[in-house]
């Protein structure tokens, strides 16, 4: 039986990562230092963005996000069962009610259709925005998107965190990046170990409205400020002395004006961030060939129902097959080292979203998939033979079955 273990996802750490992360540690800063700036600016850059806030995890970048655009109790919230627990968990944390949209087939994205359906059977107002997410790395088309939230008065932030570096073509031909800002307010991203640039955890906020930027950064530190264009109380509440500062205020002086948490991303994760993304464009290569090797090997197979394929501008966190068998087929696999994944029970159907009165039915589509989907093992350092080890497992499986 063959020994070595292949993982769905993995980071690849090189020595450049290691030197990397040692320099920061001898480096005055381990955390607040000058390696998280400059982590934001050249994440910022990457995805073409004008502004980025270094987070704790993923997680937390959504909770932020909730935050700053206001999600409060009653506020309802669309967004897809088909994804992480977080995308939705964030709005629940401020109070506010998910609803799930169904699927599109076809994409396994949140359908524009389905969300179309939602908002007009009920008065306007009555929902405060969406949170379409980038599944697997497949961009969603934030342009459409953007032009129904417009309709009706929404906000959106995109869950990018399967798809950085990953892009949609536009109406106007342009390719629009994962996370620029041009059509969702605010973007997340995960820097979590099988994501595409792993910091062992941490996330990143982008936006293009300096206001959401602005808020972000107090919200992510306990809500305090230093900066004394914001100070609301008096010079002389800071400080009755006669030396101060320049600004007219104490160096010491600070003030928490809204209650914030400690959501900051130290630097010794920035420094590994940094390394990890100086080789983003060329990982994003390496997911599209072996993306592109399991389209081929599986395209016309009468045991799948659907994959992945190969899509313009799909960044590949995943690659999925629905299949026949789907059980039959993770049980071979795992017997053979071969650690496949099942991305993801629809949120709905959690214990805990359904007490909210969710029930199996309401969202077929996204149903349907979860009992067919597995996510193949899909990650830069993935080698040809582990790859052709995965593929011809999962062939001799249906072969034996026929």
């Amino acid at each position: 039986m063959r020994q070595r273990i292949i993982p769905y996802g993995k980071q690849n750490i090189t020595d450049e990562d290691v030197q990397a992360v040692v320099d920061a540690l001898r480096s005055d800063y381990l955390t607040q230092g000058p390696r998280i700036e400059e982590f934001e600016v050249a994440f910022a850059n990457y995805v073409g963005s004008k502004y980025a806030v270094a987070v704790a995890n993923g997680t937390a970048a959504l909770h932020l996000c909730a935050l700053a655009l206001g999600v409060k109790e009653g506020d309802k919230v669309i967004t897809t069962p088909i994804t992480f627990a977080a995308s939705a968990n964030c709005v629940r944390y401020c109070g506010g009610e998910v609803v799930f949209a169904d699927i599109d087939p076809k994409t396994y994205l949140l359908d524009i259709n389905r969300v179309r359906e939602l908002l007009e059977a009920s008065p306007k107002g009555t929902y405060k925005g969406i949170i379409p997410v980038d599944f697997a790395g497949r961009a969603v088309d934030l342009e459409r998107f953007r032009e129904l939230a417009n309709e009706f008065g929404l906000w959106i932030i995109e869950d990018a965190c399967h798809a950085p570096g990953g892009y949609f073509v536009d109406s106007q031909g342009q390719e629009q990046k994962c996370g620029n800002g041009q059509f969702a307010g605010l973007a997340i991203f995960s820097f979590h170990p099988v994501k595409h640039i792993a910091a062992g955890e941490g996330g990143m906020i982008t936006t293009n409205d300096e206001a959401l930027y602005k808020k972000l950064l107090k919200l992510r530190t306990h809500g305090i400020t230093k900066d004394s264009g914001e100070f609301q109380n008096s010079h002389e509440f800071a400080s009755s002395e006669q030396q101060i500062s320049n600004s007219g205020w104490p160096g010491w002086y600070m003030e928490m004006q809204e209650l914030g948490y400690n959501y900051r991303l130290t630097d010794l994760q920035c420094a590994l961030g940094l390394s990890q993304l100086g080789r983003a464009d060329g990982g994003i290569k390496r997911r599209r060939e072996i993306a592109s090797d399991y389209n081929e090997a599986f395209i016309g197979k009468p045991f799948v129902k659907s994959q992945s394929g190969f899509v313009e501008g799909h960044a590949y966190h995943l690659y999925i097959l629905e299949v026949e068998n789907r059980f039959g087929l993770y049980n071979r696999l795992r017997d053979s080292n071969i650690y496949a994944q099942i991305h993801y029970i629809p949120c709905h159907l959690m214990p805990y979203y359904r007490q909210f009165g969710w029930k199996e039915g309401d969202l077929p589509n996204a149903e349907n998939y979860y009992q067919n989907c597995i996510s193949l093992p899909l990650y830069p350092s993935l080698t040809k033979g582990d790859l052709t080890f995965v593929i011809e497992t999962i062939l001799k499986f249906y072969q034996t079955e026929s």
